[in-house]
């Protein structure tokens, strides 16, 4: 289904209902600790968040760590608190150093470890985080189906994916009567936006299926902390600061400042807006390492842009 607004500033994805911002968990057991993680996630839901995404390969980057660590966080995160059913959880199988690719056996495995690591009996919406092209999209669409039909996952989506195989997987699923993919999650932002828009984003809105951008905020350079001559303390600083001395980052920070300014808001807030108003968009996903870091994104759900406001920023991001 397309996004839809619904009671409370909800979105519609498929059968799922979730907030206007996804709630990045790549952060957790990477950038922030077990008990930074814990404050994060309980002032996201103080907010009003309920939709969360997280990865079975989150965070195998960090030297030391294995994958799973952020899905292992929010598994003891939602048996601390005792709130399953107040959230929405998005996982991803496919790119863990021990579980690569979308094989039926790999996709089968692959599940009950993040069930187990969420500490949960299902998963609200499922990815593949990356598409496969060794696989038929009839295996990995067979053992998906399978595990929605037993209980496992609610929900089915992909990301990193061509438009091309997205439509070969969607007429699969309607030809063989299994579930189908009901959203995409693209790399979307105002710095990188012909990384969906296209013939992605136009399939997209053709089958009804919902975006949930990730880098929204491009690693950081949309909160317009990263400036031409600037250096932040980040981990993400490096693929933040490559945007700064380019003339579209600096057409967009430029942007950024004048419609923040006429909302008082923050830039992130605004450049989650402008991905919010794009056609399919439903919830953009942004991350949080402290809890000081979550009002300006969780204002994204209160704050409707112009369409003079939409048109500059279009033009500068052009």
């Amino acid at each position: 289904m397309t996004a839809t607004h619904t009671p409370r500033n909800r979105q519609s994805l498929g059968s799922l209902s979730v907030s206007p911002l996804s709630l990045g968990g790549n952060v957790f057991g990477w950038t922030a600790d077990e008990s930074e993680s814990f404050a994060v996630l309980d002032a996201y839901l103080a907010g009003g968040g309920n939709f969360i995404d997280t990865a079975d390969v989150y965070s195998a980057w960090v030297p030391g760590n294995k994958g799973g660590e952020s899905e292992t966080v929010l598994g003891n995160w939602l048996a601390s608190r005792r709130n399953r059913d107040d959230v929405v959880i998005a996982t991803k199988v496919g790119a863990h150093p021990d579980y690569k690719g979308l094989s039926a056996a790999t996709i089968k495995s692959a599940v009950d470890l993040s069930l187990s690591r969420l500490r949960t009996d299902y998963i609200d919406l499922y990815y593949t985080h990356y598409d496969d092209e060794s696989v038929e999209v009839g295996e990995f669409l067979t053992a998906l189906d399978d595990l929605v039909r037993a209980g496992k996952v609610r929900e089915i989506a992909a990301s990193n994916i061509s438009a091309e195989r997205l439509e070969e997987s969607l007429a699969f699923s309607a030809r063989e009567g299994l579930a189908r993919y009901i959203a995409l999650q693209p790399h979307y932002n105002l710095v990188s936006r012909d990384t969906y828009e296209g013939e992605l984003a136009d399939a997209a809105a053709r089958h009804g299926l919902a975006a949930v951008p990730y880098y929204a905020l491009a690693s950081g350079f949309l909160t317009g902390k990263y400036r031409p001559g600037t250096t932040v303390d980040s981990a993400r600083s490096g693929g933040a600061a490559r945007y700064a001395d380019t003339d579209r980052g600096r057409r967009v920070l430029q942007a950024l400042d004048t419609v923040s300014a006429a909302h008082e808001a923050e830039p992130a807030t605004v450049a989650l807006a402008w991905l919010a108003a794009q056609p399919t968009v439903a919830a953009p996903i942004a991350s949080a390492r402290t809890v000081e870091q979550l009002p300006a994104l969780l204002a994204v759900g209160d704050l409707t842009l112009t369409e003079a406001e939409l048109a500059l920023l279009n033009e500068a991001s052009a």
